[in-house]
């Protein structure tokens, strides 16, 4: 019987974490797609920005409304239509002519991409009993991660694939795949969103966006599948506790006992973008080339550089739940401060030609990858109230996507105007005041429900304003 609960439990954590998938997948595949595409229709600066940027676009959009939407209609929905939004942007990118219905398509992903986002850790940490919930929510992470990877790899297949067929006879498969290869690249993505949908069909609800909504029999049946009776239970009398709470709005999130909750849900998400991950990701063909790795072309770097990131999100699926989220999170940051500044020494020694570089931006991608990387999703979907969990996570999710569209367009300014080293310092100079932050605000939520972190935010209010706790 356990047995069967916690395949239960993994199925649908699989099929959830799809969602991570298409997301990694998405945003990763365009990097190789971008220099046939600008190629094929002579971009402008302008035009290539755009089409890069359209996805982000899409992205804000998708978030923005996910909150509502899965405090309105519950979780499931909005995952079932950003699978079809996937779906529609690997169909559109793949067969549509001109470049302004790829790009039309491109914004239609991101916004599945921006749903997914936000609502993907939501229903996971609501799914998930209290003593894994770490780790459950930890493998969308590691989804993410896997879907940069197969994008890197399938670029690099489908390109090899068609320098090796160039004579071969015309057609729509010889135009997907090898005049036009980007197409291909953009077309795999249809697998793993027909697979989301199909998956997403057989998934249940979240038992407490049930509660809430007055639904407790459906509840009270999911909760029986996937826990243990105690487990079960004390769920159950939690979540009509919470049950009995009034609808909260924005506003309640500014008020003493959630205000902390907010900063932390707002600064993680911001740090982790901060801290120069997409940057290292960009630049990382150029490090590896610098740092005396041979290549055979640029594709092969962002393998190894993809595959280093998924690796190391093991250990926080491995530890997360043990160890706790402190402790990994205080650990990341130290050690992605300690690798940026020796990153930058490197630079500013000019000692950018033999392994040494190579080791500190790999020891920067292993620290991100077990705790600032998903341990922002998993602490977001922890710590807000449950009436309003997902419009407060969307607010967390927002953050993320800004500080990446800010990141984005700064890097390329920092690194001319006051060079390659001080950029990285500046990095871990955020990853250095991250580390305070999580050190002085972040309580650790390991093995506890989320109704009884909502209570305890609600008790140290209590205790900050009263001088004892309630019922003390």
């Amino acid at each position: 019987m356990v047995k069967n609960k916690t395949a239960y439990l993994f199925i649908i954590t699989l099929v959830a974490s799809l969602g991570g998938f298409l997301f990694g997948f998405d945003m990763a595949v365009v990097s190789g797609i971008l220099p046939l595409i600008e190629k094929q229709f002579v971009l402008t600066s302008f035009e290539k920005g755009w089409f890069v940027s359209s996805a982000l676009v899409g992205c804000i959009i998708g978030v923005a409304i996910s909150g509502e939407l899965s405090d309105r209609l519950g979780r499931k929905k909005p995952l079932i239509v950003a699978a079809i939004l996937f779906l529609l942007s690997a169909l559109g990118c793949s067969l549509l002519p001109g470049l302004t219905g790829i790009i039309a398509a491109r914004m239609v992903g991101g916004i599945g991409i921006g749903l997914a986002s936000n609502v993907v850790p939501l229903y996971i940490s609501e799914i998930a009993p209290a003593r894994i919930r770490g780790r459950l929510v930890t493998y969308y992470q590691f989804a993410i991660t896997l879907g940069i990877l197969v994008a890197y790899l399938t670029n690099s297949a489908l390109l090899h694939y068609a320098l090796a067929h160039t004579g071969d006879t015309t057609g729509l498969m010889h135009t997907v795949l090898v005049t036009e290869v980007w197409r291909g690249m953009f077309g795999i993505g249809v697998i793993p969103a027909v697979l989301f949908a199909l998956g997403l069909m057989m998934v249940p609800e979240s038992p407490r966006w049930l509660i809430q909504h007055q639904r407790e029999q459906e509840a009270t049946t999911i909760l029986n599948r996937i826990n243990n009776a105690i487990e079960a239970k004390a769920s159950l009398q939690q979540g009509r506790q919470m049950q009995k709470e009034k609808r909260i709005s924005y506003k309640t999130l500014l008020e003493p006992k959630w205000r902390k909750a907010l900063i932390i849900g707002i600064l993680l998400p911001l740090f982790s973008q901060f801290s120069g991950i997409n940057a290292i990701i960009y630049y990382g063909p150029s490090i590896l080339s610098n740092a005396g790795v041979s290549l055979s072309n640029s594709l092969l770097s962002q393998i190894i550089f993809g595959g280093a990131n998924m690796l190391f999100t093991l250990i926080a699926i491995w530890k997360v739940d043990s160890l706790g989220r402190r402790p990994l999170y205080l650990a990341g940051t130290v050690g992605a401060f300690v690798s940026l500044l020796a990153t930058g020494i490197c630079f500013y020694t000019g000692a950018t030609t033999g392994w040494a570089l190579l080791v500190c931006v790999l020891a920067f991608m292993a620290s991100f990858a077990f705790s600032i990387g998903p341990l922002k999703f998993v602490v977001a979907a922890e710590i807000f109230p449950g009436p309003i969990r997902g419009r407060a996570m969307a607010i967390s999710i927002m953050v993320m996507w800004v500080a990446d569209t800010i990141v984005g367009q700064l890097t390329p300014i920092l690194l001319e105007s006051i060079g390659t080293a001080f950029t990285f310092w500046l990095f871990a100079l955020f990853c250095l005041i991250a580390f305070i932050t999580v050190y002085k605000l972040l309580p650790e939520t390991k093995g506890k429900s989320l109704e009884q972190i909502e209570k305890d935010w609600k008790e140290k209010a209590d205790a900050d304003l009263y001088g004892t706790p309630v019922g003390h």
